[in-house]
C-alpha cells in the first residue's frame, strides 16, 4: 500500500478535475467531492490517472495471469471478477451515485473501455462491457426507483451478473423482427420465445430482455423487461461454441410460460425498441474504445517480434514494406481514436451521435480485420499458433463487424443520415 501511495503521489494534478480517492487492499474505490472529509489514506489527484493506474493493477493481478486458463476452459468466473470490479467502482462509473455508481459522465466509461483493452483476450472485456454499459443504460435512465434498487444497484456493485436478451435466431441486426412475446395476464407478463448469442447467458442472474408486449407496429410494440434468470420456465439450452471470444460464455436461452411482474418493465411499455437503440449508441462507442487499445498492443507486439526475428540476414521490421505497413496501421488507429473522442464529446453534451457512432463502429470492425490479418502475416508460422496474442486477436476481433449491428447495418444507418437510401 505504501508503494501504491508513493506512486500515486507523483502523478500530476489537474486543477480543473480534482477528486479525493479512497482505496484499500480489497480494491475499494470511491470518488468524493473535494470538500468532503477524508477518512484514512488518500490523495488529491487527477481522476483520469487513478482510473488508468488502478484498473491496470486489477488487470495485472486478477485477470491477465489467468486468461490462458479461462480461454482453454471456455469460461471465466464472472461473479468473482465482477465483484472485484464492482468494489473498485468500475462497473458503474457513469451511473447514479445513489445506486452505487460514481456519477461521472460517459467519457469515463469510454476511458474504462480503453483500459479493458489491456486484457489479453476479447471475451472478458466484452462480458464486462455487457455488465457495465450494454445491458444497464436504459434501466439507469428510464427504470423505476424500485427496479434500480433491485437490479441496477447490485449489478453495479458486482453482486449479480446481467445479460442482454435482444438477438434471436431469426433476428440479429434486424431488431424489429424479434418474435419473443410477453402477453399481459393480470399484473404479470407471460413470456414465450428465445434469445440467441447471449453473452454472460450461462452465468447471469438476470436479463435485460427485449420482447413484444403488443401486436402493434414493430417499432412501437416492444418493451425492455428485467427478467430474473432463476424463474420457472427459463431454460439455458446450450453454451455456444464460438470461433473466438472463448473465455466469454455465450448461451441460447428459451422461455416457456415465464411469469414476470408487469412492474419489471423498464420505463414506458412499448418504448423498448427506442430504449434499445439508445443503448446501442453507448454499446457501439464502448466497443470501439475497447478494441483501440488492443489494436495498439497487437501493433506494438508485432514491432517487437519483427525487430528481433531475422530473415535474409536482417530483422523483418527493417524491410520497408513491413515498417511502412505498421506505420499505416498506427495512423488508422489514431484517426479512429479521434472519431471516437469527437463522438463521445458530443454525446455527453446531449447530441445525437448515431451517425458518428455507426461510422466509428464500421471503421473499427474493418480496421480490426485489416490489422489482424496484416500483423499475423508478419508473425509467420508463429502467428498461426494459439500461443500469441495476434492469433487470439485475429479470432476475437472478427465479432466487431457482426455484433451490436453488422457492418451492413452501420452503412444503412449512415446512408439514412446522408439521405442517400432509395425512396420507397
Amino acid at each position: 500500500m505504501g508503494q501504491l501511495l508513493s506512486r500515486m503521489s507523483r502523478l500530476p494534478v489537474n486543477s480543473k478535475q480534482k477528486a479525493i480517492i479512497l482505496f484499500n487492499n480489497n480494491y475499494k474505490f470511491q470518488s468524493a467531492p473535494l470538500k468532503s472529509t477524508l477518512h484514512g489514506f488518500g490523495k488529491i489527484i487527477n481522476i483520469e490517472h487513478i482510473f488508468s493506474f488502478f484498473f491496470l493493477m486489477i488487470i495485472d493481478q486478477e485477470i491477465n495471469p489467468y486468461v490462458d486458463k479461462w480461454e482453454e476452459e471456455g469460461l471465466f468466473p464472472a461473479h468473482k471478477i465482477f465483484k472485484i470490479l464492482g468494489n473498485a467502482g468500475f462497473l458503474g462509473v457513469n451511473k447514479p451515485v445513489e445506486y452505487g455508481g460514481l456519477g461521472l459522465d460517459f467519457s469515463y466509461s469510454v476511458a474504462v473501455a480503453e483500459e479493458l483493452g489491456n486484457i489479453n483476450c476479447g471475451g472478458i472485456p466484452m462480458a464486462i462491457g455487457v455488465q457495465s454499459d450494454m445491458a444497464t443504460p436504459a434501466l439507469a435512465r428510464f427504470g423505476s426507483a424500485e427496479l434500480k434498487k433491485e437490479f441496477l444497484q447490485p449489478t453495479i456493485m458486482g453482486d449479480i451478473v446481467v445479460c442482454l436478451g435482444v438477438s434471436e435466431t431469426g433476428a440479429g441486426s434486424d431488431v424489429a423482427s424479434i418474435k419473443t412475446k410477453a402477453v399481459r395476464k393480470g399484473d404479470e407478463f407471460v413470456i414465450n420465445g428465445g434469445k440467441m448469442w447471449t453473452t454472460n447467458g450461462t452465468q447471469a442472474d438476470w436479463m435485460c430482455l427485449l420482447a413484444n408486449t403488443s401486436d402493434g407496429p414493430p417499432h412501437k410494440n416492444k418493451s425492455l423487461i428485467c427478467l430474473p434468470m432463476n424463474l420457472p420456465g427459463v431454460h439455458i439450452a446450450r453454451k455456444i461454441d464460438k470461433m473466438g471470444m472463448w473465455s466469454s460464455d455465450t448461451a441460447e436461452v428459451f422461455f416457456d410460460d415465464v411469469r414476470v411482474p408487469c412492474k419489471n418493465v423498464i420505463g414506458q411499455e412499448g418504448m423498448g425498441f427506442t430504449y434499445q437503440m439508445l443503448q446501442f449508441q453507448e454499446e457501439r462507442l464502448w466497443g470501439v474504445a475497447n478494441i483501440l487499445t488492443t489494436m495498439e498492443k497487437v501493433v506494438q507486439e508485432t514491432v517487437n517480434y519483427t525487430r528481433q526475428r531475422k530473415i535474409f540476414n536482417q530483422p523483418i521490421l527493417y524491410h520497408q514494406v513491413v515498417h511502412f505497413r505498421l506505420a499505416e496501421l498506427q495512423t488508422e488507429i489514431e484517426l479512429l481514436r479521434s472519431l471516437l473522442h469527437r463522438a463521445t464529446a458530443l454525446y455527453i453534451k446531449g447530441n445525437d451521435v448515431t451517425k458518428l457512432a455507426s461510422m466509428a463502429k464500421l471503421k473499427a470492425g474493418r480496421l480490426a480485420r485489416e490489422l489482424g490479418d496484416s500483423c499475423l502475416q508478419y508473425w509467420g508460422g508463429m502467428g498461426f499458433t494459439s500461443d500469441v496474442l495476434v492469433s487470439r486477436f485475429y479470432r476475437d476481433s472478427r465479432l466487431m463487424s457482426i455484433g451490436a449491428g453488422a457492418d451492413e447495418v452501420m452503412l444503412s444507418i449512415i446512408c439514412k443520415y446522408m439521405d442517400t437510401l432509395p425512396k420507397k
